[in-house]
């Protein structure tokens, strides 16, 4: 049989893209390496608990449309991600916030607290931030920066905070307020049954082939179908012939335990150096600590997270979107402009770490682009 569309993955960017070519009347094969369907969003039962393999999504935007084009697969719950972080064993709140800052110095008020951040930026002579420490400080101030976020960055990326670009912590959330909702996003919660039951929703009537190796059997593959979705890594599809792009990995070491309550909250960040993992979730409260019939979970599920830096064999999850690396992608972006039957997409195919809600609105865009002409 031969197909419109081959599709190389089935993780969230992949399964969308299958999923509104077939809705257009277009033949879909997809293929994936791995055993199961959903990438890195896959979550499996494990003594009642949706345990996220590969790392905990939590799926949040301010895009109706996206909110409204996923929740036809799935069911959401009420999840709201308020993670704790650990710094040798003092607690605080993230995102960083009154609660936060009250425990950090003691303040009471927004005002305060607005202007004990502004006289430590003051006192470290920051006025353009050139990378990740000098934006940070100026953001929460020396002490968070010391306790709540160098440690954990270093251990996450890899790097000293001074050889890290300012972009990277741009986006951390401060607050003047008490809210401790991580996202502030408009929707927000995770699938009712876990995300691999949303992916099989999308995928239903599609032909999905697993343990299948697309760059191992290219040829045989490309002949089946007239183009080409590829979400592996573009470096990967070009046999790294201009030089491999960099990445950070993480392993897990997930363990189930026989007490109803080992932290308390989903995910905890421990934010000192010295600790060796980043964090620990415990997969149970991401659906409140009930199962599916509303009944209390008497087990726990933790994964202890450890970032690495990503060599063959890893599974690649962090782009490194330094200089270098940025040059780098660009040389291969060009390669793949040029493809005529190939077209390169998601977080490993873009080189761009792509939240999920990010993720579908990409695809919808690209479906509208490439689907357009086809029937409904």
């Amino acid at each position: 049989m031969r197909y419109d569309y081959l599709v190389v993955g089935s993780g969230l960017y992949g399964s969308v893209f299958a999923h509104e070519a077939a809705a257009r009347g277009k033949s879909v094969l997809v293929v994936d390496k791995r055993p199961h369907v959903a990438g890195n969003i896959y979550t499996e039962n494990v003594e009642g608990i949706p345990v996220h393999r590969y790392g905990a999504h939590i799926f949040h935007t301010n895009d109706t449309r996206v909110w409204q084009y996923i929740t036809r697969f799935a069911e959401f719950n009420r999840f709201t991600n308020s993670p704790v972080a650990n710094y040798r064993g003092e607690l605080y709140s993230l995102p960083f916030n009154m609660y936060t800052f009250n425990k950090m110095w003691g303040v009471t008020t927004p005002e305060e607290a607005a202007e004990k951040i502004e006289e430590q930026k003051r006192e470290a002579g920051i006025t353009e931030p050139k990378n990740l420490e000098e934006q940070a400080i100026s953001l929460v101030g020396r002490d968070i920066f010391e306790k709540l976020v160098k440690g954990y960055t270093e251990k996450q990326w890899g790097r000293d905070c001074r050889e890290l670009p300012a972009f990277i912590i741009k986006r951390l959330p401060v607050r003047f307020t008490f809210d401790n909702n991580y996202f502030n996003a408009l929707y927000q919660g995770i699938p009712i049954g876990g995300y691999t039951r949303l992916v099989e929703n999308l995928l239903e009537g599609i032909e999905v082939r697993l343990n299948t190796d697309y760059l191992k059997h290219r040829e045989e593959l490309d002949a089946l179908a007239d183009k080409v979705l590829y979400t592996g890594p573009i470096d990967g599809f070009y046999d790294y012939r201009l030089g491999a792009l960099e990445y950070r990995s993480v392993r897990f070491e997930t363990e189930a335990l026989a007490i109803p309550n080992f932290q308390g909250n989903a995910a905890v960040n421990y934010t000192d150096r010295e600790t060796p993992w980043t964090r620990i979730i415990e997969h149970k409260w991401f659906v409140f600590g009930r199962d599916e019939k509303g009944e209390e979970i008497p087990g726990t599920v933790i994964s202890r997270e450890y970032s690495s830096e990503w060599k063959p064999g890893d599974e690649p999850y962090y782009p490194v979107n330094d200089e270098k690396n940025s040059a780098l992608y660009a040389e291969y972006r060009k390669l793949a402009l040029a493809e005529e039957k190939v077209i390169f997409g998601g977080r490993l195919g873009e080189y761009k770490y792509y939240d999920m809600d990010a993720t579908v609105a990409a695809v919808l865009n690209l479906c509208d682009r490439e689907l357009s002409g086809s029937k409904a």
